[in-house]
């Protein structure tokens, strides 16, 4: 038992700072690892239907990454890397802190409640879910305004025109701040919260992941006589198994957050209803009107079930390595974490 208790004790010195550091800092490396495949996914994912028509052929990930290179050259693989490590770091931070932070708030509350010295129960699979929905939904509030500039960035504007009428405008800033100010000039400061709801939505998506890793990982600790830590190789089996979950249930979701995000499927309203261009016209688009649950109607009508999955299988790729990577870094991560508080609180205390 004393093997047993010995980490556990650990990792609740952890405070939800130190927690919400570890987590985002092996987001940070997870998806810097992969981001490629990120950048890839997301054309995928934007690429609109009279377009997809034409090129079935070149919408698997190995297909779309040689187009990006052959265009765009190595820096196409890192279009929006800046922007999108910004948004993996304060993304993860926020998450992390609020769950750590409403989850140990919880396990207080339930100790309150029981005779002295007794632990409290496990939390059941129901209780991590909506502790981490809702630390999914106070974490998107506060950062997805740059996951909407990081989208953009990723997908590019010679991709969003694509569609238009070429035109030559010479070198175009797509710096963060231009792409931000590109967005509130043409859909206000709100467009910056392009998304939320599909977002609040996708809250399900981590509360899936990290409810499904924390349940199977108490499980197979109980059930094996370990020193109470996971191998690397088993949490990278777990990280897959519960983000592959995940992401099938939830992906519908991702792609209308991406189109919407991208304003990709500006074009496909707008062609379908006879209507100018938001951009170019005088008449607004009215692809963000319609929302998440409008465009997954237009592609269930166009396109059939089939067609709210339109790059799953590289959603799922990025998304299970980059998360594999997390959960086995998180945990190196956080022992470094506990490293720096120790260091600081001997240097902070110092007279």
């Amino acid at each position: 038992m004393s093997t047993l208790s010995k980490p556990v004790k650990q990792a609740q010195q952890l405070t939800p700072f130190a927690s919400a550091l570890a987590g985002a800092l092996g987001a940070c490396f997870s998806n810097a690892v992969v981001y490629p495949l990120d950048v890839a996914k997301t054309r995928i994912q934007v690429t609109s239907s009279a377009a997809r028509g034409k090129r079935k052929d070149d919408l698997s990930m190995l297909s779309m990454l040689l187009q990006i290179f052959k265009q765009e050259g190595i820096n196409g693989w890192y279009r929006g890397f800046a922007a999108t490590m910004l948004n993996t770091f304060s993304m993860q931070y926020a998450y992390f802190f609020f769950y750590s932070f409403i989850r140990s708030s919880y396990i207080k509350r339930m100790t309150l409640k029981l005779p002295p010295g007794s632990k409290p129960p496990a939390l059941s699979t129901a209780a991590e879910l909506s502790l981490g929905a809702a630390a999914g939904a106070l974490s998107q509030i506060f950062t997805i305004p740059v996951s909407v500039i990081a989208t953009r960035q990723q997908v590019g504007r010679s991709v969003r025109n694509s569609s238009q009428s070429s035109q030559d405008e010479g070198p175009v800033d797509e710096s963060l701040l231009a792409v931000a100010r590109e967005i509130v000039r043409e859909d206000g400061v709100t467009g910056l919260w392009l998304g939320i709801k599909p977002g609040m939505v996708l809250t399900v998506n981590p509360a899936i992941t990290y409810g499904v890793y924390e349940r199977l990982k108490s499980l197979l600790l109980l059930a094996s006589a370990a020193n109470g830590k996971l191998t690397p190789g088993t949490s990278f089996l777990l990280g897959a198994f519960s983000k592959t979950l995940a992401t099938i249930v939830t992906y519908p979701y991702i792609m209308a957050k991406v189109r919407i995000q991208a304003r990709s499927s500006d074009t496909d309203t707008l062609e379908n209803e006879g209507l100018p261009d938001g951009r170019n016209g005088n008449t607004k688009s009215k692809a963000n009107q319609a929302g998440a649950l409008g465009l997954l109607l237009r592609v269930l009508r166009k396109e059939g079930f089939v067609g709210w999955y339109q790059g799953m299988s590289a959603q799922i790729i990025k998304a299970v390595l980059s998360q594999a990577l997390l959960f086995v870094s998180k945990e190196q991560f956080e022992h470094w974490a506990l490293a720096i508080m120790v260091l600081f609180t001997k240097f902070t205390s110092r007279p």
